[in-house]
């Protein structure tokens, strides 16, 4: 354990120190990554989508992302087949962040791993600690919506927007409001009914 390296500390749970060299110059090749995706023009979609599987860790096939978009580390971050955001996407990859399949992200969400101790002595002193972010398959993100550190989503769900989500959501569940919570699960069969009666998530 005391041969752990921070980056291997922060990966596997554990309280670490995000400014020791090593993650320091992780974050600050990602981020110049991360501006020059930003500062591609909107026609410039293959070059887009090139610098995105350069960012993750792992990508699917039609992963698309509207800019801006910023993250911490990348490498952390896998998204399925049929993965888009829409503006101002921010992860805080400091654990692992899994996307699933066909999940759709609307505008200003977050997922943030990232979290500081309670105890203000050991905040001060620069402990970190980051839980990994789970999002299963056809999911749907409201806008404005935040994910805490150590949530899993499930399979087939909706979450309202302006949710924050501090515990997980199961499978086949429409979820809103801060705490987020479930308000209905999703009936298979009934798809058309859920876009005229949720048309306000």
């Amino acid at each position: 354990m005391w041969n752990m390296t921070e980056r291997q500390k922060m990966i596997s749970g554990q309280l670490y120190k995000s400014g020791v060299k090593e993650l320091v110059n992780d974050r600050m090749l990602c981020k110049e990554q991360c501006y020059d995706f930003n500062a591609l023009r909107p026609s410039q979609t293959e070059e887009q989508t090139a610098m995105i599987k350069k960012i993750f860790g792992k990508v699917g096939s039609n992963c698309f992302i509207t800019a801006p978009f910023w993250c911490d580390y990348g490498y952390n971050i896998e998204a399925g087949d049929n993965f888009y955001a829409n503006h101002n996407l921010i992860i805080l990859d400091c654990a692992k962040v899994t996307f699933g399949n066909n999940v759709f992200i609307a505008p200003d969400c977050g997922f943030y791993t990232a979290g500081h101790p309670v105890d203000a002595a050991s905040r001060n002193e620069g402990w970190e600690y980051a839980y990994p972010i789970n999002v299963g398959n056809d999911v749907w993100i409201g806008g404005g919506v935040k994910v805490m550190p150590g949530v899993t989503i499930g399979n087939n769900v909706v979450i309202g927007g302006g949710s924050v989500v501090v515990k997980d959501i199961p499978d086949n569940s429409i979820a809103v409001g801060n705490p987020c919570k479930v308000i209905k699960k999703i009936e298979s069969g009934k798809a058309r009914e859920y876009n005229i009666e949720e048309k306000h998530i």
